[in-house]
């Protein structure tokens, strides 16, 4: 199967390019590399170095690859630029995904699988989200996930392009960035450096932590299943910073506390998904425990520092 990923150069693309190429498919990556690294270009595919904004360069690669599915993994993802510059926000991810879309239907794509979040669709959670429960977003970045998933609802209906949307809870493992990226790559790359990782608020604050291997293994199973449909891709579980912390601190048997600093405006204090919905559709469930999923990601860094 001939499958194009955006952003096939960044964290989680990577890693599902590598399955997919694993599984016998040929794939192709498209992915500026700002944010993407060229170390994790997998050398049996082939790579663009191209910004899905590029209407025309986009145009060109598609009338070249003419891909059965397309993977679209290519976003802006920091919330808090999102805030501080919508308008980049907008034209990375809103018109990012218009232009791969738009290509999608001229060139016969049968399917775009797209990269959407969890915790921006639920705000605060008392208990596991379910899709059912959507709320509308308070951020940028949450307003262009959830107009993305609009404009894929509207090619289904108007054009017949198939999709299907993973909702993301907080994705964690190698090749992850340091800075900051995520939590889990935080605190690795501070106990690496010597320095004390520094956690806004009380540290109670919970999330829902899926490995980046789990989250690749509902990518290829939606290849050819849950069309049509948004899924939650998370663990079900809560785990607070300060647990998260423990965890890391330990494996690194070291007695360094965390920085505590002021809470930043704005953040969930409550982040978990219900999967069921993957479980029955993807036949999916995450096998890795968070602190495999830990110690996996500490010998990436260690091997990669």
């Amino acid at each position: 199967m001939k499958i194009l990923v955006s952003g096939g150069a960044g964290f989680i693309g990577s890693n599902i390019v590598d399955a997919y190429i694993d599984k016998g498919h040929d794939v192709a990556i498209i992915d500026n590399l700002s944010t993407g690294k060229k170390e994790n270009i997998n050398k049996r595919a082939r790579f663009y170095h191209a910004d899905v904004t590029d209407r025309k360069k986009i145009d060109w690669i598609f009338a070249r690859e003419r891909p059965e599915i397309v993977s679209h993994h290519a976003a802006q993802i920091d919330v808090r630029k999102s805030v501080s510059d919508p308008a980049f926000d907008t034209k990375v991810n809103i018109l990012g995904i218009i232009s791969v879309g738009e290509n999608c239907i001229r060139n016969g794509v049968a399917k775009m699988i797209f990269s959407s979040s969890g915790g921006v669709m639920y705000g605060e959670c008392s208990k596991p989200a379910k899709e059912k429960d959507f709320k509308p977003p308070i951020s940028p970045y949450g307003i262009s996930k959830f107009a993305s998933e609009m404009y894929l609802s509207y090619w289904k209906e108007v054009y017949g392009l198939k999709y299907t949307s993973l909702r993301y809870s907080n994705v964690y493992g190698p090749r992850q960035a340091g800075g900051d990226a995520g939590a889990v790559s935080i605190f690795i790359s501070s106990f690496l450096d010597g320095k004390r990782a520094r956690i806004f608020g009380d540290g109670k604050q919970t999330r829902d932590y899926v490995y980046v291997g789990d989250v690749v293994e509902a990518n290829v199973r939606a290849l050819d299943r849950g069309d049509n449909q948004q899924i939650n891709i998370g663990t079900r579980k809560s785990v607070s910073l300060n647990e998260l912390y423990n965890i890391v601190q330990k494996e690194f048997g070291s007695d360094t506390g965390p920085e505590y600093a002021p809470p930043r405006a704005g953040e969930l204090l409550r982040s978990i998904l219900d999967n069921s919905k993957a479980k029955k559709l993807l036949g999916w469930n995450p096998k890795t425990s968070l602190r495999e999923g830990i110690i996996n990601t500490i010998a990436w860094f260690r091997e990669h520092a």
